[in-house]
């Protein structure tokens, strides 16, 4: 079931809002910089192109006096290049106006030396320059300069768009944060209901995933997977529960049964059942105690003593341990160690499904079989492998190997528990377990993480 939800609080407007104001100062600042440096360039144009006009006209008054330097102002004036925008204007040493498209010398330009901005009337409208001024050896002054008006135009513009652009910026913040805020309360209301769901013990809620691979997206797959693992591992506590009411409803039964019909029986019969009750609660004993060991590596708390394990010590030790019990069986037990293959482990829980593995070959592979274990590892697993050339175990059953109180072959005696046993040990490790059909017999793999030290 899918939920759906509505934003309740204006936390994540704050923090929408917040962000997408500093983007916009990010993007005016960036703005600016863009702003500076062009102004910059154009200026730096201007300048180049006055003093190269200022040190030609220099050149051309030291080689060839006044005469030629009027000249050459008069072919400025008509060649048509820049003659938008350029300013020149010769005085003589009293300050009157020789040649030229301005009128004087502006106030501001009387005292200062090198480039300066001044307003100028330039062939009769108001303009702004940007001049420098020259003194020539006869006491005459020289003036070059540009009209910046084209250049101040361009500020202006830009100015205005940086003025237009802080405002849709500061409307788009606003707009973004009112829909990110939307978003992202959705997801949080989402994830609030179902957390409430959940408390209430419905763990049939899911959250919504889109199409789109986002963060929010793969949030919810997590929290999905989490709820989907939290159910399977509900399941199996139910299962775990209910089988274990069955296997201690049918021998407290039998007990039950046995003991009331003792008061009827001779004293040898009573005697007889009380060893037969003892056995059914002792049998309990051990599925309780089994049980329990499963429990407690379930609970990983023993993974706190995991240490550097070298896995043929391990092999080694157990096969030890069998192979009196697989001699008397006629059955032919070998060994194949590949490497030193290491892992990080607690060196009795692995030896303890090493063990359960070998047991299960010998008790089922049959007279006159053979079972090898080995080892393999390279730089990323290690493997255990326990192969047996038996009957092997019907497709059908494969699935529900390691399922608590789950029996292949109920005529047997046992609890069904020693397989999940061994699958808790390998999942505290991190590991997996494979069983796989050869045809004949069965193969079981248990996959560590290799540990390099």
């Amino acid at each position: 079931m899918k939920l759906s939800f509505q934003p309740r609080s204006s936390a994540a407007f704050r923090m929408a809002f917040n962000y997408s104001v500093l983007l916009v100062l990010s993007l005016l600042i960036l703005f600016t910089i863009f702003y500076m440096q062009t102004v910059n360039v154009l200026q730096n144009r201007i300048d180049r192109q006055i003093i190269s006009s200022t040190n030609r006209l220099l050149e051309e008054y030291a080689q060839d006096g006044q005469p030629a330097l009027v000249k050459q102002i008069r072919n400025h004036f008509r060649d048509d290049i820049y003659s938008d925008t350029e300013i020149y204007l010769l005085v003589n040493a009293e300050g009157e106006k020789i040649i030229g498209n301005i009128p004087a010398i502006p106030p501001l330009l009387q005292t200062r030396k090198g480039l300066a901005e001044a307003r100028v009337i330039r062939n009769g409208r108001e303009a702004r320059g940007r001049m420098a001024v020259e003194t020539l050896s006869d006491g005459s002054r020289l003036l070059v300069g540009s009209d910046i008006n084209h250049q101040l135009e361009i500020e202006a513009l830009f100015n205005r768009a940086g003025l237009i652009a802080g405002l849709l910026g500061l409307i788009m913040s606003i707009g973004g944060a009112f829909l990110f805020h939307r978003e992202l309360k959705l997801r949080i209301d989402g994830i609030q209901k179902l957390v409430t769901h959940v408390r209430q013990g419905d763990l049939s809620q899911r959250l919504p995933v889109a199409e789109e691979n986002d963060e929010f997206s793969r949030m919810n797959m997590d929290i999905n997977d989490m709820l989907d693992q939290q159910q399977r591992l509900m399941d199996g506590v139910r299962h775990v529960s209910n089988t274990i009411a069955h296997n201690l409803r049918t021998p407290l039964t039998r007990i039950l049964l046995r003991l009331r019909k003792s008061g009827q029986e001779d004293p040898q019969a009573r005697e007889e059942t009380l060893r037969f009750a003892t056995r059914e609660i002792e049998e309990l004993g051990i599925m309780f105690d089994k049980m329990l060991n499963i429990a407690e590596v379930e609970s990983g708390t023993r993974r706190q003593a995991f240490a550097p394990i070298a896995l043929n010590d391990v092999v080694a030790d157990v096969m030890e341990l069998y192979e009196p019990v697989a001699e008397e069986k006629g059955i032919s037990l070998h060994v194949h160690f590949s490497d030193t293959p290491m892992i990080l482990g607690d060196r009795d829980l692995l030896a303890s499904a090493v063990a359960n593995l070998i047991d299960n070959a010998i008790k089922y592979a049959g007279q006159n079989a053979t079972v090898e274990v080995s080892t393999m590892s390279d730089l990323h697993e290690s493997i255990i492998s326990v192969h047996d050339n038996g009957p092997g175990i019907p497709d059908d059953d494969l699935p529900h190997i390691g399922r608590h109180f789950y029996r292949v072959d109920r005529t047997r005696p046992g609890y069904g528990l020693g397989v999940a046993s061994i699958m808790a040990i390998v999942q505290l490790h991190s590991g997996r377990i494979v069983y796989q059909n050869t045809s004949p017999g069965l193969m079981v793999q248990m996959y560590f993480k290799s540990h390099t030290s």
